[in-house]
């Protein structure tokens, strides 16, 4: 235990620069120095996975953990991946809340919201190579773009039908015979007991009559389980929901979570810790946030354990599976619109000061006012565009710059 405490933090507070980072970085620590996994096993892990919601970085841990160490090591190996990040998120997010009104900190901001533009671009061009590998997926990609920047359709809607395209794909092969029953009846055992604990303080805030507390936990215990595709592909989802219809957050706020996150070690998903964080510093201060945010990482976390633990031992039968595998690739493809959609309508509220939703029959969807262009964040977004994409320099460098390049900017005009 000591061994995997301390090979498991070390790979926590290492694990920047997003998922492909940690993974190779574990990959680095348990495969090719430990000898903990094999090759084989390693890449049958991170399938399975990448076929679960929520950050397969996180569950990818976890499962070496788990096989090390049985659900003792399990626990150690994800809560060490997400425990750095969750301790500098918090400190992070109370003091924006603290100072993030001030002048320079919003000046220094609107650098860090243009390149917000420009990481949402670079993870959608790296999924697009990988997702969109013939035309049915690519026009999975095209409708759900549509489906979400025209038509305002709700993205579990969009995964699910992804999903089910995926699996009806034409030459999809049949799947192979059932498990075993008694499989079945274990993994049914730790679903049982993973769902009573996940749902124990959700229930204890319905009690509370807090609704703001409720809101919080039912809303990302809902996000918990629609998380296919990573962090990216439910943030169009998730600023709607906290922008729009509960008024936690204003854009420019939900922008500058996702920066901050990026710049933290750990699953980006805990830009969701923040966004509770910043929520409840507004509607009751300091403690109402670290409830918040402790509740959030509670509803986030928990099912990543349960996935692992209940499917860990089923890793070869899912491997097997084809109509899984062709459902992960159907979701996968939609991701890419997903993101195309996020990438466009980020780009629009960071670039234009006015930008409203407009309507016509069924068609919904938002639209600038040109006249309110913002030529500073433009300037900005352009710049970012050639640090990341062209000279492929590090986030970790990117977001500074940019920050006191916009500082520096906006004191000029």
């Amino acid at each position: 235990m000591k061994e995997l405490v301390t090979v498991f933090g070390r790979i926590g507070l290492l694990s920047f620069g997003g998922p492909a980072a940690q993974i190779a970085l574990m990959h680095q620590e348990l495969v090719d120095k430990r000898r903990w996994l094999s090759e084989a096993e390693y890449l049958r892990a991170l399938s399975f996975c990448m076929l679960l919601p929520g950050p397969e970085a996180m569950q990818l841990a976890t499962y070496a953990g788990w096989k090390r160490g049985g659900i003792i090591g399990g626990l150690i190996g994800g809560g060490l991946f997400v425990l750095p990040g969750a301790l500098v998120i918090t400190l992070l997010a109370l003091l924006y809340g603290a100072y993030g009104n001030l002048p320079v900190i919003q000046a220094l901001f609107v650098g860090v919201q243009a390149s917000v533009i420009v990481i949402v671009i670079a993870a959608l061009i790296k999924i697009a190579k990988r997702a969109l590998v013939g035309r049915a997926y690519l026009m999975i990609a095209v409708l759900a773009f549509v489906a979400l920047f025209f038509f305002a359709v709700p993205f579990p809607l969009v995964v699910l039908a992804a999903g089910i395209a995926g699996a009806l794909m034409p030459g999809t092969p049949t799947d192979p015979a059932p498990m075993p029953a008694d499989s079945w009846r274990k993994s049914a055992r730790v679903l049982l007991i993973g769902g009573a604990l996940w749902a124990a303080p959700v229930i204890i805030v319905v009690l509370s009559g807090s609704a703001f507390l409720r809101d919080i936990a039912t809303f990302f215990s809902v996000l918990a389980v629609v998380t296919f595709g990573g962090a990216y592909a439910v943030l169009a989802y998730m600023t709607q929901e906290v922008v729009f219809s509960y008024g936690w957050l204003t854009t420019p706020q939900m922008m500058d979570a996702l920066g901050l996150a990026e710049t933290t070690p750990g699953p980006l998903i805990l830009v969701t810790q923040f966004v509770a964080m910043i929520a409840g510093m507004a509607q009751g201060g300091i403690a109402l946030a670290l409830t918040a945010g402790v509740l959030t990482l509670w509803v986030t976390f928990v099912p990543c354990f349960i996935w692992i633990f209940a499917g860990a031992p089923l890793i070869d039968w899912v491997d097997g599976r084809p109509r899984l595998r062709a459902a992960l690739a159907g979701i996968t493809a939609a991701v890419v619109g997903v993101i195309a959609n996020l990438s466009l309508w980020f780009a629009l509220h960071v670039i234009f000061a006015d930008v409203a939703t407009v309507q016509s029959g069924p068609i919904r969807m938002v639209w600038p006012a040109f006249s309110s262009l913002q030529p500073v964040a433009l300037f900005l977004a352009l710049v970012a565009a050639v640090l990341v994409l062209r000279l492929r320099w590090s986030l970790l460098v990117v977001l500074p710059v940019t920050a006191v390049l916009g500082l520096i900017v906006q004191m000029a005009v």
